[in-house]
């Protein structure tokens, strides 16, 4: 009976856990479009596009490091949400 309970209550927290990954990786994937848009704006304010370019904003320049760090926090989060092939395989295995 205890089991059963905490079984439950096991189900639940991952389902809420699901959610709040889901829901995580939508603002973050947001602020990238904003962040995107934001640097964008700042080279076309400067007319420098190539990051070569000894002239290419700083702000610009800082914008994507901060894009790519948001990009690598979604990608962990979504392996965190994939669900591993070990995980699905319900088949037992021979012991030989």
């Amino acid at each position: 009976m205890a089991n059963s309970y905490l079984r439950e209550t096991l189900r639940e927290t991952a389902a809420m856990n699901r959610l709040r990954i889901a829901t995580l990786i939508a603002d973050l994937s947001r602020s990238v479009e904003l962040l995107t848009v934001d640097i964008d704006h700042e080279e076309a304010r400067a007319g420098v596009r190539d990051l070569s370019d000894p002239t290419y904003p700083v702000l610009a320049r800082s914008l994507r490091v901060r894009r790519d760090n948001i990009g690598a926090t979604i990608a962990m989060l979504e392996n965190l949400r994939a669900p591993k092939a070990s995980a699905l395989d319900t088949t037992e295995r021979e012991v030989a």
